[in-house]
């Protein structure tokens, strides 16, 4: 008999975590493709502290690809409850389509974008091609790997940051359209999207250079080994907000509005931002830059 109540009680203990387990909420984060190994480190943090806070279970999924890609995706349907891209103006795409809020860079602080970047030059090991600045990628044989900036907002800023260049050394927009035309000329192929543009050029081995963001550096001496690349910083960047929103209509349609502001704020907690600073993105917190300030030149 007491056997047959042991069971009994095991059957019904695992009846009721089966049933915690199907009634976790489980919230999708449409999101850029380089920061894949950062939200795989930040969502169990934050499932961890809403646990810990609520009493609740939540399940987290990634839906990644190039920024404008998602964000496309999401705008024909994919049921995101939070984006988190790196270029604005692919949440503000969102907001015209009626998916997020328009006044959705108030709804968080910083603009509603609590991480930055910027745009940098990797090199082969060596640097063998003696790239230092923007001028050196539009000499004739230099091969630049580069996103193309209608798919993904790498590539956006990448373009945006040589037209700045351009203009900071006193072009006129003519001139500096010239001179983007140039660098363009260079790129033998255009990636989708970040991660594919660092496939491109480290495991195919196409290119002398590749435009990225910062905190890919971090990700490729992890996955490739150290010594694989030169990091060079130009004279002159862009400064890549990394912008977030609720998705008003798919928390709308699940019930998960609360749980996905949670989410979004947490990412300025000192937790979040000392897990995005071990990833090289750059945090809001000045606090935080402060204690990683060998990592992130000014």
């Amino acid at each position: 008999m007491k056997t047959k109540i042991q069971a009994l009680i095991a059957v019904a203990v695992l009846a009721a975590s089966g049933a915690a387990l199907a009634q976790a909420t489980t919230l999708l984060n449409g999101s850029y493709d380089v920061a894949r190994e950062f939200y795989k480190d930040y969502n169990p943090a934050f499932i961890a502290h809403y646990k810990k806070t609520t009493g609740k279970d939540v399940k987290i999924d990634q839906s990644h690809g190039g920024s404008s890609a998602i964000a496309r995706s999401v705008a024909d349907g994919l049921e995101a409850d939070v984006v988190t891209m790196n270029t604005s103006t692919d949440i503000d795409f969102l907001a015209s389509a009626g998916v997020v809020a328009k006044d959705w860079n108030k709804k968080f602080p910083d603009n509603a974008a609590p991480t930055t970047s910027t745009m940098l030059f990797l090199t082969r090991n060596g640097n063998p091609k003696a790239i230092k600045d923007w001028d050196d990628l539009i000499k004739p044989g230099t091969q630049i790997i580069v996103v193309n900036p209608k798919t993904g907002g790498n590539g956006r800023y990448a373009y945006l940051a040589a037209w700045g260049y351009a203009k900071k050394k006193g072009a006129t927009d003519a001139q500096a359209a010239e001179f983007v035309g140039k660098v363009f000329k260079n790129v033998p192929v255009l990636a989708k999207g970040g991660r594919d543009a660092t496939t491109t050029f480290l495991q195919r081995g196409i290119g002398d250079v590749l435009i990225t963001f910062e905190s890919e550096v971090i990700s490729i001496n992890r996955e490739f080994g150290e010594g694989k690349v030169d990091v060079v910083y130009p004279s002159i960047s862009i400064l890549a907000e990394n912008p977030v929103a609720v998705v008003e209509r798919t928390v709308a349609k699940k019930g998960t509005g609360d749980l996905a502001k949670a989410y979004l704020n947490y990412l300025y907690s000192d937790e979040g931002q000392e897990i995005a600073a071990k990833h090289a993105m750059r945090p809001r917190s000045q606090a935080v830059l402060k204690r990683h300030a060998a990592t992130f030149k000014p």
